[in-house]
């Protein structure tokens, strides 16, 4: 069995991770981590203040993280020096805050770090790429939608969508909504929507003279975000250290 221990144990994700874990048959639910004290699913959650002890005691195969930018990047370092491997699903990072948690894992521990663990997500992103270079004349908007409580905008997804588009295309200008008297040029168009309980649409609409092309995916539950991150889980244990993404893990690449 692998040995489990999720972090942002508490909140909407880590609820549903801690879930599935604990229904699983090969994973095994040890403990979670949180910035209050707790019990989920039978198990204890400890304040982030305890971690290195925690990890120490517990000796967990694998962490799976989905919780604040900050917060991920003091776990990756804990973990990294408990040897413990890990799934990180958190979004929003700086370039500094992702350059730092790149040097806590790199030669310690094996990571897979996607801003979407959705099989289908990855699978849209490939198609997204293949569409790029095979249309790369075309006019793009790119579109999100998320529930009134998501912090971060645009989502992980969507800035993984555009990086996909300027490693095809170049690098373009981003427009993040649209007002006023500016005809359109070659930038790609960016669009946000925060409301209720949406879990997450992302679509990017091709657009050239008499048609356009739209692909798009659309989640109707978080728990297809977790059912990736077991899957990443019970991959990562055993890989060599370094820095994984689902692509590896779902034989994209």
């Amino acid at each position: 069995m692998i040995k489990v221990v999720v972090c942002g144990a508490l909140g909407r994700m880590g609820s549903t991770v801690g879930r599935l874990v604990n229904e699983s048959s090969d994973l095994e639910l040890v403990g979670g981590i949180d910035l209050k004290e707790g019990s989920f699913y039978g198990v204890e959650v400890v304040d982030s203040t305890r971690i290195g002890t925690f990890l120490a005691g517990k000796k967990p195969d694998v962490l799976i993280d989905f919780s604040a930018p900050a917060a991920t990047v003091a776990t990756a370092r804990a973990a990294a020096a408990a040897g413990t491997a890990l799934v990180i699903g958190t979004t929003g990072f700086t370039p500094e805050q992702r350059a730092g948690m790149a040097k806590s894992i790199e030669g310690a521990v094996p990571a897979v770090i996607s801003s979407n663990f959705s099989i289908g997500v990855n699978i849209f992103w490939k198609l997204v790429r293949e569409a790029a270079r095979m249309i790369p004349g075309y006019d793009i908007e790119v579109i999100e939608a998320h529930h009134r409580y998501k912090k971060d905008a645009p989502s992980g997804t969507a800035k993984t969508l555009l990086q996909i588009l300027d490693e095809e295309l170049g690098v373009r200008e981003k427009i993040y909504g649209r007002e006023g008297m500016k005809e359109r040029g070659r930038e790609i168009g960016v669009h946000v929507i925060r409301g209720g309980d949406i879990v997450g649409d992302h679509a990017v609409m091709f657009s050239g003279n008499f048609e356009t092309i739209q692909l798009s995916h659309r989640a109707y539950d978080r728990a297809v975000f977790a059912h990736g991150a077991l899957k990443a889980a019970n991959w990562v244990v055993g890989k060599k250290p370094g820095i994984y993404s689902m692509y590896d893990v779902l034989s994209l690449k």
